[in-house]
């Protein structure tokens, strides 16, 4: 290969992958329409300058609040709980309930579609982490010891969620 064809093919590389960086579609992605949600990427230093420190603590670096330390956990007021990091909706006031365990806890999503989950292996016990859809927010975990009717727990850390008072 000469320095022509590099330098050119190294350009429309770069190219390409600013156009995916920008959130558009290529042939054979599934693109916006498959992810309804979309995605919200950002640097790290503007995660940070976006959020307080123990906020991208928690959903950048997935670490956890402490117990009983966050409002949330005993908020029961009509409305919905959203990513501190990107407003998607995540929770309703419907699905949630007191766990006694210290942080707020819901037994649904409000879609399926607005959280993923991954395995965690970080402790000597496997759980199952909740992340936010659309920026990979580290929320908490989910465990299978909640009330009917799913029997789930999402065990979330207040600081990754904003409460928006009204209809849930």
């Amino acid at each position: 290969m000469n320095r022509r064809s590099f330098l050119s093919s190294a350009m429309a590389f770069g190219g390409l992958a600013a156009l995916h960086g920008s959130g558009l579609a290529f042939a054979g992605d599934r693109g916006p329409k498959a992810n309804a949600v979309g995605r919200v990427v950002r640097t790290d230093g503007e995660w940070r300058r976006r959020l307080t420190p123990e906020q991208y603590e928690v959903t950048r670096r997935g670490g956890t609040e402490s117990p009983y330390s966050s409002p949330l956990d005993k908020q029961y007021a009509r409305g919905t709980y959203l990513c501190v990091c990107c407003d998607l909706p995540l929770f309703s006031s419907k699905a949630k309930y007191n766990s006694r365990t210290g942080w707020p806890s819901f037994w649904a999503p409000a879609s399926k579609k607005h959280v993923r989950e991954h395995e965690d292996r970080s402790l000597a016990e496997v759980r199952t982490e909740v992340l936010c859809a659309r920026c990979d927010a580290h929320l908490g975990h989910v465990f299978d010891d909640g009330p009917p009717p799913t029997g789930l727990r999402y065990c979330m850390n207040g600081v990754a969620l904003k409460f928006v008072p009204g209809k849930a």
